[in-house]
């Protein structure tokens, strides 16, 4: 049924109406789109023979779409069908009409893209040899060339290493057209070597790179062959990389040589050894550090070289009186659409970047010859070299970064000394910068200034009032784009940040206008990016409830309508909803006192933003901030329908909501649990008991410290410490036998038990005997493992120490009896006794139980290496606690062994 459908759409593709031809072909292309679609060897034939015709139909579209049938065709015939299309392919393109070989170069690609791997060895025994001759051929135009070209070049990059007996003839007549007269040709040869190059072997690689400095050697080449050898030097390095290191000593002298040599208007040739020389410091870093002072110096050179322009204007001033001035002289700068000199900076802007990056250990050098350059080099009068040389100056910075990290800036031989000692000159010109139109320049300051504050944090101390204005300027002025603000606004948060609050007292007030301003922005993202400088802005306003001497009353109205407008506003984007509530808690917690005829409009708001699954988890994180206020914040007017919404998401399935949920909890029941109501307490306990189990370490954290907050706070009641010890307590014994239990989750739960004794008037042997019998093995799981035993016997312990000295000599001396009782066995009993005393010796000095030592050295003659282990586990804790406890009463035994500690 189908192939009589095929044969019906091929009758209609040899139609003489060109729209029959086109729905013709878009229906055969769909069926070859089919999975099911199979071909027989006759309908193999007709498809193949119908196909190739359409690619010389004179309608485009309808060629168009025989292209595009190539596709899913080669993938469903058989390989002697492929290998007679591609030598009917090749022949078009070779030998066809002009009008036909565009289309014939398409179709052969698309073959290569397309057929299996496995088919490949045939196809390339067919086209290779025709394609060499069509890149070698006398008396074929330039076009032919191109295209065997760029077809030879999908052919390398995807099948190189199987054509490897065709290496040397394909490369040979590559390296010929290298010093063809036609542009074109030699772009798309150096393309094409370059993707050969990497499945070339040493001995191929060798020989074309010799031949390309042969070709550099020739004193009589055109400047454009001279250049086409220098690109093809510097493709072959990126191709092959690390191979490309034994030829350097043959290329690198020769590019540095033409680099200095080159007349004053071929710009492109120093272009071309610049951006050489850049990617051998990046492909072969080891190879290429010989010459790497050489490079530096040429760098430094060339990234001022402007032979056309002059800079003979006297040295700028930072009075912003001179601003019109400066700006009527940028105006007026000299242009001139011929002068190419620029590329020659922005190469080496490039080329000393590569080095910076790749070379580390040169970091000092660099600061000390290239640091003062690049700054200078910030006055670039083109633009897209300009931002060269900010990237330049930025890969420097963090590298000084990566260099230095952990390091201080008071070594005057390390690179953060060195940065440090610029700071004025970086700021003096950044600030040259700021003052400029250009939006793109001002954006590329601000992101230097934001990468020398990762580096030196504190680095801008005394400068802040130099960079204020040009935050000023990049968020008021009308011209300045969603872009500007916004890295504006990340380097003032980052800036505010890093320094000490005082320092910025002094401007507040121009800074905040902006800032505040920018937080009614249209876009989302300045307005976002503005609520988070507003976070730091609370902070630095008033950074403590002390007081600094500084008057922050008058900006607590203003920065909390500002972000109460955005907190009420519903239509808008999640994370500037996120935004305001993250802001507005900060706000509430630092400036609450001063706020309090806004908090009952305010705080109701946040709650409703907990009824937002959207917002909600910031929303709870934000009370956790506001409860943990030194303020105090009076909650009285939501505090229980917030407890009743925390509540309620302890029930949630998305699991970053209960974690922050208890941890807002925590705080909240310490800074207000007096003023929760008790019912509430019994409903959260319940819910507590469900987050608590094995397979998740962490929730079981935070719920166990949430229960150690409840029954240590002033609210705990009976009926709190009877919800525990029926709901929770269960929980706990069970998590205990878990051989995964470890950390936080331990340390939570060691809490708890020592809570449960010493807060909830729970029994102390109640207790004591359920965290004993937890070692008892049963009959369904069988003995307790190992790392059990361990968790128990530091519960045990810190269960005896919260109960005071008399129960826990007692729990010793019952310990010891196990052991005489049970010695020579190997029972969980007398395991857990062993590191039970062992945990128990590590926190209370236990020589006042007489023997004790010698009870336990009887342990090592148990047969069971287990006895044994815990045997030494709780020798080595007893006998250390007893001997600190012994220095402890003799002052100078106890200093010296504090000296010998801290040396």
């Amino acid at each position: 049924m189908a192939n009589l459908q095929v044969s019906g759409i091929i009758e209609k593709m040899t139609g003489k109406d060109k729209d029959f031809r086109y729905m013709a072909t878009s229906d055969l292309l769909n069926e070859l789109n089919k999975e099911s679609f199979k071909l027989d060897t006759d309908l193999e034939m007709r498809l193949s023979s119908i196909i190739l015709k359409q690619l010389d139909d004179v309608a485009g579209d309808v060629s168009g779409l025989a292209v595009k049938c190539l596709a899913p065709l080669v993938k469903k015939v058989g390989e002697e069908r492929i290998v007679e299309m591609t030598n009917k392919l090749c022949e078009k393109l070779l030998h066809g009409k002009d009008q036909h070989r565009d289309t014939a170069s398409i179709a052969l690609r698309t073959v290569v893209a397309q057929v299996a791997p496995s088919l490949a060895p045939s196809i390339l025994v067919t086209l290779t040899p025709q394609m060499i001759g069509g890149i070698s051929g006398e008396g074929l135009s330039s076009g032919i060339k191109c295209e065997c070209l760029e077809i030879m070049c999908d052919v390398v990059q995807k099948y190189g290493s199987l054509m490897a007996d065709d290496h040397n003839k394909l490369l040979n007549a590559l390296l010929l057209q290298l010093g063809c007269n036609q542009a074109t040709v030699r772009k798309k040869t150096v393309t094409c070597i370059a993707s050969l190059a990497s499945s070339l072997s040493d001995d191929l690689l060798a020989k074309a790179t010799v031949q390309v400095v042969k070709n550099l050697s020739n004193k009589n080449a055109k400047s454009e062959i001279t250049r086409t050898n220098i690109q093809m030097i510097g493709a072959l390095s990126r191709s092959v990389g690390y191979r490309f290191g034994t030829h350097l000593g043959n290329t690198v002298p020769v590019l540095i040589k033409y680099c200095t040599s080159a007349s004053e208007n071929d710009e492109e040739l120093r272009e071309y050894s610049l951006q050489a020389l850049e990617s051998f410091l990046l492909r072969c870093p080891r190879d290429i550090s010989p010459y790497c002072d050489e490079i530096l110096n040429l760098t430094l050179e060339y990234i001022s070289y402007d032979p056309n322009f002059t800079d003979n204007m006297e040295e700028d001033t930072d009075d912003e009186t001179l601003e019109d001035e400066e700006d009527d002289e940028s105006a007026n700068e000299y242009t001139d659409d011929e002068d190419a000199s620029w590329k020659v900076r922005r190469a080496a802007a490039k080329c000393l970047a590569g080095l910076i990056v790749s070379r580390s250990e040169m970091i000092s050098k660099v600061y000390q010859e290239a640091c003062p350059k690049l700054i200078d080099r910030f006055k670039e009068r083109e633009e897209n070299v300009k931002m060269d040389v900010f990237n330049t100056f930025i890969d420097l910075l963090r590298q000084t970064g990566n260099v230095t990290k952990g390091q201080t800036d008071t070594d005057e031989s390390s690179a953060k000394w060195l940065l440090k000692q610029e700071v004025s000159k970086i700021v003096k010109s950044i600030n040259r910068q700021l003052r400029e139109k250009s939006v793109k320049t001002k954006v590329g300051a601000f992101s230097v200034l934001r990468e020398l504050v990762v580096v030196l944090p504190d680095c801008l101390a005394d400068h802040i009032g130099s960079l204020v204005p040009g935050i000023e300027r990049a968020l008021n002025d009308k011209s300045s784009t969603s872009n500007l603000k916004i890295e504006a606004l990340v380097f003032t948060k980052l800036v505010l940040a890093s320094h000490a609050p005082p320092v910025f007292h002094p401007y507040i007030k121009a800074l905040s206008s902006p800032v505040l301003a920018a937080v009614g922005e249209r876009y989302y993202k300045v307005t976002a990016e503005a609520l988070r400088v507003c976070g730091e802005l609370v902070r630095v306003v008033r950074p403590s409830t002390q007081g600094m001497g500084f008057d922050f009353k008058p900006f607590v109205h203003p920065i909390y309508n500002a972000i109460m407008s955005r907190l009420t506003n519903q239509d808008q984007d999640q994370e500037v909803k996120e935004c305001a509530i993250t802001c507005m808690g900060l706000v509430i917690s630092t400036f609450g006192d001063q706020l309090g005829a806004e908090l009952p409009s305010c705080l109701p708001v946040l709650v409703d933003r907990m009824g937002n699954e959207i917002t909600r988890l910031t929303a709870v994180k934000a009370f956790a901030v506001i409860a943990t206020s030194p303020l105090h914040i009076d909650l009285s007017c939501v505090l229980d329908h917030l407890i009743a919404e925390l509540t309620g998401f302890l029930r949630k399935a998305n699991r970053v909501l209960r974690q922050a949920t208890l941890i807002t909890m925590n705080t909240l029941v310490t800074a207000y649990g007096d003023k929760i109501d008790s019912d509430a307490y019994e409903v959260i306990v319940v819910e507590l008991s469900s987050l608590i189990c094995v397979s998740d370490l962490h929730m079981t954290a935070l719920a166990l410290e949430l229960c150690c907050t409840l029954m240590t706070g002033k609210s705990c009641s009976e009926n709190i410490s009877l919800a525990v010890r029926n709901k929770v307590l269960p929980q706990a014994l069970t998590l205990v036998k878990s051989p995964l239990l470890q950390g936080q989750a331990l340390l939570a739960l060691q809490g708890f038990f020592e809570a449960l004794v010493y807060h909830a008037n729970t029994s102390f042997y109640t207790l004591l005997d359920s965290l004993l019998s937890c070692a008892k093995p049963s009959p369904q799981s069988g003995g307790v493992p190992k790392q059990a035993l361990y968790s128990i016997a530091q519960c045990v312990a810190v269960l005896c120490l919260a109960a005071g000295d008399k129960n826990c000599s007692s729990t010793v001396k019952m310990l010891i009896e196990i052991l005489k009782d049970d010695s020579g066995t190997n029972s969980a009993k007398q395991h857990l006794a062993l590191l039970s005393l062992g945990e128990i010796g590590r926190r209370k000095d236990l020589s006042a139980h007489a023997g004790i030592e010698t009870i336990v050295i009887e342990s090592f003659q148990s047969p069971f290496e287990e006895i044994k282990s815990a045997a030494s586990y709780a020798l080595g804790n007893i006998a250390f606690k007893s001997l600190m406890a012994e220095m402890k009463r003799s002052e100078s035994l106890w200093g010296k062994y504090q000296t010998i500690r801290n040396e």
